[in-house]
């Protein structure tokens, strides 16, 4: 095993489940990546420390996972030159949203770059770290360009399986078309008809 390339930063040990999705994605890849658990918050020392030597470690990219508004992303990228991703986790009473804006809306000057809620987001991390390495790195460009084309491959298998699930349930076009559409209905308007032998209109008694 060589040296971690990206550190996989979480607030709690509940965000596991969520970042395991980026670590995934990083051992498809065949990039390097350690994981650790520092709270902006409640261990503000051990994440200035993470961060400051995170580049002197061989570090690369680091991606850090949050819920509530944490700003654990914020902090990080406050304290190193490397790019930070941040994925925002939906654990709050909110949905995620306090913990989107926290890292969404960063000041001018500290970057963040900011994947979508959850697990798709932390998927997205690990996609995008790999994409940062890429850049220096053939084998894993030559990963991503496999992973393009499997994803490509799988979205037609699925168009392919509807396709035929559809002929299967929908009646033929031959038929459809023999059958014509359907008779519309002769609207029926009411007629006066005119009284046979209708006479003139009956006189009171002469005076």
């Amino acid at each position: 095993m060589g040296k971690p390339a990206v550190g996989i930063l979480m607030g709690s040990d509940s965000d596991l489940p969520v970042m395991q999705e980026a670590a995934a994605m990083l051992q498809e890849f065949g990039v390097e990546y350690e994981m650790t658990i520092a709270s902006a918050h409640r261990t503000p020392k051990k994440v200035h420390e993470y961060s400051q030597s995170a580049e002197r470690r061989g570090l690369k990219v680091i991606i850090a996972g949050a819920g509530w508004a944490a700003h654990l992303a914020g902090v990080v990228a406050s304290h190193t030159t490397l790019p930070v991703i941040g994925v925002p986790i939906d654990s709050s009473p909110l949905k995620g949203i306090d913990a989107l804006l926290s890292v969404v809306q960063m000041p001018g000057g500290v970057p963040v770059a900011t994947m979508s809620l959850g697990k798709a987001g932390a998927k997205n991390a690990g996609v995008f770290a790999a994409q940062i390495i890429a850049v220096g790195d053939v084998k894993v460009a030559n990963r991503l360009k496999v992973f393009k084309v499997e994803m490509e491959r799988d979205v037609e298998e699925k168009a392919k399986r509807l396709v035929a699930i559809s002929a299967a349930v929908a009646p033929p076009r031959e038929m459809v078309a023999a059958e014509g559409p359907p008779a519309k209905k002769k609207s029926r308007r009411r007629r006066w008809k005119k009284k046979s032998g209708g006479s003139a209109p009956a006189q009171g008694p002469a005076l």
